[in-house]
């Protein structure tokens, strides 16, 4: 088989794992919070168990990032793929809250690890110029998986029960099996063995690294906020029925789907990319204090499927970065503060604004989460010009942060 054309196939049966393992966390976005609910959760209590999935998937990213530098993403797929199945089973037979939040953690500890192994995987397959549409098609596989994912599972909710749909939905991992096989032949064997410290070293050093990882910062406060409360938001304010919920979340997913390859070819041509994370970020601010004070159907739809390509772009243009800064050996460690710092902000979201939503209302919740994320965004452009007016001026000879573009800017 010409190479071209197995290195194409290799990429397809990627984004198709990537679409498969997002479909069905996607489907446990819709049907968790939903079955919790029913158990009596109250609303804290439905966001922590949000929380408690994305922190452990934190605190493994960056681990199993340094595992896929040394060993290679098959093994480490297989073994998070198993934990996804084992975990979304065992919640399909528990009946009441707190082993929620166990088996919450184990699929989170899961999602850490395919973040950090699929990415690695995706990235050191394209070279730089096609960074952009690589993050593009990748991350549109994983919102194809939460167009699937919630449609699946709302519709199956008018036939069958919440237990049984989030047992169901678990087949949806299938389809994972040919990307964890192709992932084998992407390997990254530095031969330094299980080296952490002097990679992060060499990341941090990069004028990039703080200013991406405010935004993205910002961008996950954000989006972390809406998908933990999203599902009970449409059921109490709103006041859809439950497929209808799904209807939702899997319109949101399209309209963020679509707008990722068109996105990733704008970010292959533009030098700079921290104007996109900004416009992305104030963007799916707006759009989180309208939605707090709309109901019915139609315009949440609506709003949504108008801010959430801003949210699209700024993260591509925060995926590229983070590739842009990323060596051969140490790929897999990058990608892994990626996953951490994302699960980190997703997780922190409804844990900070939880609180506000709980005692003054979806609305006053959603309002202060945007608010706290435009100040952080301002704190980004405010580093990222001042970087920009230093560049101005000559750099001495032999300057460590004059390597590369990517070392440069965001």
């Amino acid at each position: 088989m010409p190479k071209p054309v197995a290195e194409s196939r290799r990429m397809v049966f990627l984004y198709v794992a990537a679409g498969a393992v997002f479909a069905s966390i996607a489907a446990r976005g819709l049907t968790v919070p939903l079955y919790a609910h029913d158990m009596g959760a109250s609303r804290f209590a439905v966001g922590a168990l949000f929380s408690v999935a994305t922190i452990a998937a934190a605190f493994l990213s960056l681990p199993s990032g340094v595992l896929v530098d040394r060993f290679g993403a098959r093994t480490l797929l297989a073994i998070s793929l198993v934990l996804t199945a084992v975990s979304q089973l065992a919640i399909a037979f528990t009946t009441s809250v707190p082993p929620l939040f166990f088996w919450q953690i184990v699929g989170g500890l899961a999602a850490g690890i395919q973040q950090s192994a699929v990415f690695s995987a995706v990235t050191e397959s394209v070279t730089r110029s096609r960074l952009g549409r690589a993050m593009g098609w990748l991350t549109f596989s994983m919102q194809v998986g939460f167009f699937v994912g919630p449609s699946i599972a709302g519709l199956a909710l008018r036939w069958i029960d919440l237990r049984t749909d989030i047992a169901v939905t678990t087949a949806l991992l299938i389809f994972t099996v040919p990307g964890a096989i192709a992932a084998s032949n992407t390997t990254q064997r530095s031969g330094r063995g299980l080296s952490l410290r002097e990679p992060l070293r060499a990341l941090a050093r990069q004028r990039a690294f703080v200013p991406v990882t405010i935004g993205l910062i910002a961008m996950t406060l954000a989006w972390g906020t809406i998908g933990a409360f999203l599902p009970v938001f449409g059921r109490e304010a709103l006041l859809l029925p439950n497929s209808q919920v799904g209807y939702l979340l899997a319109l949101q997913a399209i309209v963020n789907g679509v707008s990722r390859v068109p996105a990733g070819r704008l970010i292959d041509r533009i030098p700079q990319r921290w104007p996109i994370i900004f416009v992305g970020a104030v963007g799916w601010s707006i759009v989180m204090v309208v939605l707090g004070h709309l109901n019915g159907f139609l315009l949440p739809a609506l709003v949504l499927a108008i801010g959430t390509p801003f949210m699209a772009a700024a993260f591509v243009a925060m995926g590229v970065v983070f590739a842009d800064l990323s060596t051969t050996s140490t790929r897999g460690v990058t990608m892994g503060v990626y996953g951490t710092v994302l699960f980190l902000g997703l997780s922190a979201g409804p844990l900070i604004f939880g609180p506000v939503v709980q005692g003054y209302g979806y609305a006053a919740g959603f309002t202060a989460c945007a608010v706290a994320a435009v100040v952080l965004v301002l704190v980004m452009a405010a580093m990222q010009t001042d970087q920009v007016r230093r560049r101005t001026a000559p750099a001495p000879a032999g300057d460590s942060e004059t390597r590369s573009p990517a070392t440069r800017q965001v």
